[in-house]
């Protein structure tokens, strides 16, 4: 086994990951450097340590043709705003950044429980949106569409199985009004895993989906996430919004959820279409959130596994069609 640690990268991404630690730390520092989780983006991630400060050196892999390319601007308009992590040095041409290590605690431990982190995640979105705004990508509406395109061409499901939620997306599109002169500063992946609690705060982390969008797609992706009951659900809306939501707003916001929802759902299916198959799928039967969890830990199901993106993306399409809560991502997925 190499005791290099970019003994993944190519040549050319070696050469980017010293020029950014010696731009850092100074080419004469010696620094301790090892590989980190690289999340579900792709980008080699590693942990860079000198002389008791850390950071996060993260490169980008091999670009996507769907890739934002407006990431980096939106990662450091948050981090000069106190949303993200202090960044240390950033080359959008090479698409790499080195920034801040947070050690970060349990969500869990937050102060004041489930009702102090969704009154804190409601503050940090108004705090995000306040910044100035990032710049335009791609309307969600149409993100949506082109990725649920895609799933109903996989092969995944049997013909005409997801018909009902081709039919059920067409008319959120109509009913759905573009507001691009209300779009604001929007990461547009408020998952558990993008959260850290440092202790004292919290921070948003992972830009690459960042850009200037619908306030309500962050709102709604939190509220799915952070905010597992109806009281919480009033928790980090009032400490959003500053007040209660009128009709307009909730019936804007039910909207925006079912395409929030509908949006995971074709990732998860998008990570479980490339496993070998023998035929379609012949059904969307999804289980509760307890068998889901209760099969994991029994090792019917196994994590990370196209199988359980299979089972996972059910669960959201069953949300997105009957605009129930979603099942959020579970503990095993949320780092």
């Amino acid at each position: 086994m190499s005791d290099d640690p970019f003994a993944a990268l190519p040549d050319a991404k070696r050469h980017i990951a010293h020029s950014a630690i010696a731009a850092v730390i100074g080419s004469a520092a010696v620094a301790a450097v090892r590989p980190l989780n690289g999340g579900k983006s792709g980008a080699f991630v590693f942990l860079v340590e000198c002389g008791g400060r850390r950071f996060v050196l993260r490169i980008e892999g091999d670009p996507s043709p769907l890739r934002n390319p407006h990431q980096y601007v939106s990662m450091r308009l948050a981090a000069d705003g106190g949303i993200a992590p202090p960044v240390r040095y950033m080359d959008a041409d090479n698409r790499v950044a080195m920034m801040d290590f947070i050690e970060d605690r349990p969500l869990q431990a937050y102060p004041g429980g489930g009702e102090g982190l969704a009154r804190a995640i409601g503050i940090m979105l108004r705090e995000l949106q306040a910044l100035p705004a990032f710049p335009r990508f791609v309307d969600f509406p149409a993100i949506v569409s082109r990725l649920w395109t895609h799933v109903c061409r996989t092969g995944l499901f049997a013909d005409g199985l997801l018909d009902t939620a081709s039919q059920r997306l067409c008319e959120i599109q109509r009913a759905y009004v573009l507001q691009p002169q209300d779009y604001v500063a929007s990461h547009n992946d408020v998952l558990p895993r993008n959260v850290l609690f440092d202790g004292a705060r919290l921070w948003l982390i992972d830009w690459e989906s960042s850009y200037r969008n619908d306030p309500l797609v962050d709102l709604g992706t939190a509220l799915d996430n952070f905010a597992p009951s109806p009281q919480l659900e009033e928790v980090l809306l009032l400490a959003w919004l500053g007040r209660a939501p009128d009709d307009f707003l909730r019936s804007r916001l039910a909207l925006v959820r079912a395409l929030t929802r509908l949006y995971y759902a074709g990732v998860l299916f998008s990570a479980a279409a490339p496993a070998p198959r023998d035929e379609p799928h012949q059904n969307l039967s999804a289980p509760t959130h307890p068998e889901f969890e209760r099969a994991i830990r029994e090792g019917r199901l196994l994590t990370e596994t196209p199988e359980a993106s299979l089972v996972l993306g059910k669960m959201f399409l069953a949300s997105f069609l009957s605009a129930s809560k979603p099942p959020g991502l579970p503990p095993m997925y949320m780092r």
